[in-house]
């Protein structure tokens, strides 16, 4: 556990803290996200609870993971969804990018306070699961057209035509288009990286 202070000079810390810690365990691979995470955290922590409020980092290895959670003393959960922060463009952008990252995350109120976890995957990003999904939803478009082999320029508009018949569908659902194009960007944005 490493203890500080909700400060922007304390950040850099902990970006040392955790990278010290990831190179121990000879997990190296992940020290950017992870430094980004915690960069992310510690900084809502300044935003949300208060500046220079106690607080402590948490990293744990656990099989094909390491978590990291930022406890603070604030019972006040983190709220995410695009309602919420409707009014406001800068609101929930750092936990956005962190769903991105993150094989998982989440928060949980504690007798004293709260935290909030990350865990990042050490296996390879799940870009192979993702394009295989996608592959799969091409070739079921592809079906209902003539052409078994498409060329660039008609699998650029067959992957339009997947992105619009789904935002269609999730405005029907009672969902935000736009915040899911928005939200799949930054995902994509991080999965690239």
């Amino acid at each position: 556990m490493v203890p500080f202070e909700a400060a922007p000079a304390q950040l850099s810390g902990l970006r040392r803290a955790v990278r010290s810690q990831l190179g121990f365990w000879g997990v190296s691979a992940v020290a950017e996200e992870a430094e980004l995470v915690v960069t992310e955290l510690g900084a809502n922590v300044i935003k949300h609870v208060g500046y220079d409020v106690a607080a402590s980092l948490v990293l744990e290895l656990r099989k094909g993971r390491v978590r990291l959670e930022i406890h603070d003393r604030s019972r006040a959960l983190p709220a995410s969804s695009a309602e919420v922060c409707a009014e406001n463009d800068e609101c929930g952008r750092g936990l956005h990018l962190i769903a991105a990252m993150a094989y998982d995350w989440g928060s949980a109120r504690t007798a004293t306070g709260k935290f909030v976890w990350c865990e990042l995957s050490l296996k390879p990003a799940g870009r192979e699961k993702r394009i295989g999904r996608a592959a799969a939803v091409l070739s079921a478009y592809r079906q209902s057209s003539s052409a078994s082999e498409l060329d660039s320029a008609a699998l650029d508009e067959t992957v339009t035509d997947v992105i619009t018949d789904l935002l269609h569908w999730l405005a029907l659902q009672g969902g935000d288009p736009d915040g899911a194009l928005g939200r799949a960007q930054m995902h994509y944005e991080a999965e690239a990286a």
